[in-house]
Formats: C-alpha cells, sequence, structure tokens
C-alpha cells in the first residue's frame, strides 16, 4: 500500500469520525449546514447522512485550502 493511499485513508477515517461526533450539534444548530443535515436527516439514514456530511466537509476543506482564504462560517449562510 502506498503512502498516499494510507493518508487518504486516514483522512476519510478522521472526516468521518468528526462528522460523527459533529451530528448532534449540527443538527439543532441555526446555520445554512445545520438546515441541510436535519432535511437529510429525515429522509435518509443517519449513518448515511453521515458520510454525506463528511464529504461536505471535505468539500469544504478542499476549496479553502485550494484557495487559501480563511475560512468564516456567516450566519444563515447557505453552506
Amino acid at each position: 500500500m502506498g503512502a498516499c493511499v494510507l493518508i487518504t485513508g486516514i483522512w476519510y477515517k478522521m472526516l468521518i469520525h468528526g462528522a460523527r461526533a459533529a451530528l448532534t450539534a449540527l443538527a439543532h444548530a441555526q446555520t445554512g449546514l445545520s438546515h441541510w443535515l436535519r432535511g437529510l436527516l429525515a429522509r435518509a439514514h443517519k449513518n448515511t447522512a453521515v458520510v454525506a456530511l463528511a464529504a461536505k466537509l471535505a468539500r469544504i476543506v478542499w476549496a479553502v485550502l485550494r484557495s487559501g482564504q480563511v475560512f468564516e462560517l456567516r450566519r444563515g449562510s447557505a453552506l
């Protein structure tokens, strides 16, 4: 197994664990991301929502790293 594959697997696991830990807090928050998450939880299994949240967080991380800008979550933003 190459180093790139190993690192990718570690990042994937970290994003999944982070999404699972944040799920409860985000489900009760009042942000665009939490609104999206509540809608997803209403129509999909919890584990599916965790993976979808992890994928969304990965896209946010990638965009922040690529742009070099500081990420700021604004109230009412439609993440």
